[in-house]
């Protein structure tokens, strides 16, 4: 099962918080307190990986009760749930007998009961075959009996998948209902790192708790021990039903009383405290050592766990297994690596380490990372996308995505985490590389362009972009921030020589950048004796755009734009033509280009000279 989106609604501060990405990675940013350890609280509900209590349940605003004190407090709601999007895999289908790709699983906890697993599938007609997990024995071979007799088995374990098999074949409409319990075992495992802890004794166990659940299922045991769970659950079984025939013996008022034994041994690793020793034979506990040490020793344990989890992914197996026993295995259960404040009392050369580590868990196919973090290091290192905003605001926690890869929205949802975060807006615009331009052409056409080359956004390589009204403009910024010892580059059009001032001849530019001002200034179409921005693209792609986009009576073709090339300023030419020849003309030379650049669908259509320049950016953005 794979998980790819969740919901809560009621846990803790989470009110109604919905489709919280599981991505790779997804960063969970924003103020403390702010919902981001709530967050993943609901996903270890979900997944059964933590016990629901009392205090998970939200409090209902609005609402009081009295007391038998007199004092009114609030209270709490009533029906708390988690649900997931997850996706089944063909073995899955079969084994719960949902023949269905995609599929709402929630946990839900409603006061007084026990916290149940739910999935939307077919509704049995016969009310008896919606949850045949709550009946006897006795009710479950006799349904059996009447609704199947061709099956021979007696065994629980086997008549009641076949009675949900039954119940989906004979069913009119869908809804919420217990979910098998073999899909408990093909949950996502979760694997949480805790960089708030100073004791890296947890890190052990989780990291040997992955390892202890995988040779759980490894297909050389798993049948014994499922034949032990089986054995031991049918003998707790007979027991059960004596002692529920003694209490009605006892208590003739009752009508019903029976007791479902559930056995499992997945969940059986204690602990593993971790001892250390700096001179032989002198061993002590974590807890005795220093800080940084500790925090040192957990890093080398998730790297550990990234070397097991790539080695499951490459199907490492034992020869010993019989090749019958690994074709029947199930296949790989999803795992969600999760790394609170991971870079917390650790130097910037380990939080790199720490972000190159996230980046080689979540190349995995199976497996998933969620950072919960203030480190804006870590936030910049992402696709933008795929941070989640959280806030709190009036007791209750609210989520901000990225809903669009305009330019000006990527700046307004990092200027909300930057307030967030306590960091000003121009720290968190990714003050390691500036990119200085001439105008509004560029500023709406060169973050298309770079995302579609490179693959990331601007703002997630860290390169923060500035249109300048002109080329002067620009050239005077790139010179402010040169002088502050900041990163930039200046990209200006070939033309730009020709100014009358004379300010981007060689004489003028070593006066604003030095000796290195090569490094500093680019001049866009100069390598390939153009003038400007607009002549990089070639005719063909300019005759595909202008049919698309400005379309006229007779098809645009590459030599119409190639006639314009001998004249003084190509954009001019090719703008004043396109208004000509059609009735849907560009308003301007801003609307022209950002036309054009749309229409691009393929890195190797972005010109070779702007790829070499976003490639450059990059490194410089990199350090």
């Amino acid at each position: 099962m794979y998980l790819h989106s969740f919901t809560a609604c009621g846990f803790r501060s989470l009110k109604d918080v919905r489709d919280i990405p599981v991505s790779t990675p997804t960063i969970l940013a924003g103020q403390n307190d702010g919902g981001k350890t709530a967050v993943l609280a609901a996903l270890a509900f979900l997944v059964g990986a933590e016990q629901f209590a009392e205090h998970d349940r939200m409090y209902e605003l609005g609402s009081s009760v009295e007391a038998a004190d007199g004092l009114t407090s609030l209270s709490r709601c009533s029906t708390t749930w988690v649900e997931g999007l997850f996706t089944l895999d063909p073995w899955e289908q079969e084994a719960f007998g949902l023949p269905v790709e995609e599929l709402r699983v929630r946990r839900r906890a409603t006061a007084g009961e026990t916290p149940v697993l739910e999935c939307w599938a077919p509704l049995a007609d016969d009310e008896r075959l919606r949850d045949p997990s709550q009946l006897t024995v006795a009710e479950v071979r006799a349904l059996a009996k009447e609704l199947l007799p061709e099956l021979t088995s007696i065994k629980r374990v086997d008549i009641e998948p076949a009675l949900r098999a039954y119940g989906t074949a004979h069913a009119s409409t869908s809804g919420w209902v217990l979910a098998p319990k073999e899909m408990e075992r093909r949950l996502p495992r979760l694997m949480p790192f805790d960089g708030k802890s100073a004791d890296p004794d947890g890190s052990v166990r989780t990291a040997l708790m992955g390892r202890y659940q995988a040779h759980m299922a490894d297909p050389t045991l798993q049948g014994r021990l499922q034949q032990i769970e089986d054995g031991i659950r049918e003998r707790l079984q007979d027991d059960a039903q004596s002692l529920c025939a003694h209490i009605q013996s006892r208590c003739d008022d009752l009508t019903d009383v029976y007791v479902e034994p559930e056995v499992s041994f997945s969940h059986g690793l204690r602990g593993a405290p971790l001892r250390i020793a700096r001179t032989k034979g002198e061993a002590v506990g974590l807890e005795r050592s220093g800080l940084g040490s500790a925090r040192r020793i957990s890093l080398a344990i998730w790297e550990w766990t990234s070397r097991l989890l790539k080695s499951e992914e490459l199907g490492e197996v034992d020869p010993a297994v019989e090749p019958e026993a690994v074709e029947d295995a199930p296949p790989p259960v999803q795992t969600i690596v999760i790394y609170d404040e991971p870079d917390t009392h650790l130097d910037y050369g380990y939080q790199r380490k720490i972000m190159q580590l996230i980046r080689d868990q979540s190349a995995l196919p199976h497996v998933n990372v969620i950072v919960a973090t203030h480190s804006m290091n870590l936030i910049d290192d992402v696709d933008i996308a795929d941070v989640v905003h959280l806030r709190l605001e009036n007791g209750r926690t609210l989520m901000e995505r990225l809903g669009s890869d305009a330019h000006d929205e990527i700046d307004g949802h990092l200027g909300r985490i930057a307030a967030a975060v306590g960091l000003r807006n121009s720290v968190l615009l990714h003050e390691r590389c500036f990119l200085a331009v001439e105008g509004d052409t560029e500023q709406r056409v060169i973050p298309t362009l770079f995302r579609l080359s490179e693959g990331q956004s601007l703002q997630s390589a860290g390169i923060a972009l500035w249109a300048c009204f002109n080329n002067e403009g620009a050239l005077h910024l790139a010179h402010y921030l040169v002088e502050h010892g900041r990163t930039v580059m200046l990209m200006v059009d070939a033309d730009s020589r020709s100014l009358p001032k004379g300010l981007f001849k060689e004489a003028r530019l070593q006066q604003f950048f030095g000796s290195a001002f090569n490094e500093v200034v680019r001049f866009v179409g100069e390598p390939d004796s153009f003038n400007e921005l607009e002549e990089l693209f070639s005719d063909g792609l300019w005759a595909a755009a202008a049919n698309d986009l400005w379309p006229k009576d007779e098809p645009w073709t590459a030599a119409d734009f190639a006639a314009q090339h001998p004249g003084k300023k190509f954009s001019k030419e090719v703008l004043n033509m396109l208004r000509d020849g059609s009735p849907d003309g560009p308003s301007g030379k801003p609307d022209m280009m950002f036309g054009l650049v749309s229409t691009l669908t393929s890195p190797d259509q972005v010109p070779a000279q702007l790829r070499e320049i976003f490639s450059q950016l990059r490194k410089l953005a990199a350090g």
